[in-house]
């Protein structure tokens, strides 16, 4: 009878839910004057346009995720110490863009280990007297928020290999290499345009047009 009894208390269980309940915790927080979120005694940075905001924290065993409304904002690795406080230097180059005095000796930025290629091109866009400056290097890394380092650094060293260290050139270069590859157009299936005759183009044309420029 009591063998029946728990078959029958069983039986009655709901079913187990069709997908694995995620462990996380999500708790509201703001963002202060040094762009940075708390959440239980650590805290995590945020970009520079977040201040003063309330921003969602969504926390799991080794995430710590902050959301603005409906924007992923930042991420990082959650720690399970106390009184620490953990930045991401890209969060602050808007902020150091204004003020570049402060890049060298701000904290963020301290122990941020960049590939030598960035180095390389901090001195090349510094050197006078064309040089832009530590406000164009900043301006260089903050295109980062937009691409990964991996990504950036790859354009970086091809674009000094031609000897280009203008920030908007080395964006043009990230966006082409994201470009697919345009594929081959074939003739072998169209073989009614293989008859298509296009007459080279005739630029004595042109020339006369010089020709009257001039004589005007």
């Amino acid at each position: 009878m009591k063998a029946l009894r728990l078959e029958k208390e069983h039986s009655a269980c709901p079913p187990l839910p069709p997908h694995e309940c995620a462990a996380r915790r999500i708790t509201q927080a703001h963002a202060n004057s040094l762009l940075l979120v708390q959440f239980d005694t650590n805290r995590y940075s945020v970009p520079v346009k977040y201040v003063h905001r309330q921003i969602t924290v969504v926390a799991t065993v080794d995430d710590a995720t902050l959301i603005f409304e409906d924007r992923l904002i930042a991420r990082h690795r959650r720690h399970w110490g106390r009184e620490r406080h953990f930045d991401d230097p890209i969060h602050y180059l808007a902020l150091l863009e204004r003020k570049p005095g402060a890049f060298d000796y701000a904290r963020p930025p301290a122990d941020w280990q960049l590939p030598e290629c960035f180095n390389l091109l901090r001195r090349r866009m510094e050197r006078p007297p064309d040089g832009l400056g530590t406000k164009g290097s900043i301006r260089e890394l903050l295109l980062l928020e937009k691409t990964s380092l991996e990504e950036r650094s790859a354009a970086v060293e091809y674009a000094m290999g031609f000897g280009i260290t203008d920030a908007d050139m080395i964006r043009v270069i990230v966006e082409h290499r994201r470009e697919p590859p345009v594929a081959l157009f074939c003739l072998g299936s169209r073989p009614h345009l293989k008859l298509v005759h296009v007459p080279p183009t005739d630029i004595t044309a042109y020339a006369s047009l010089l020709g009257q420029e001039r004589s005007t």
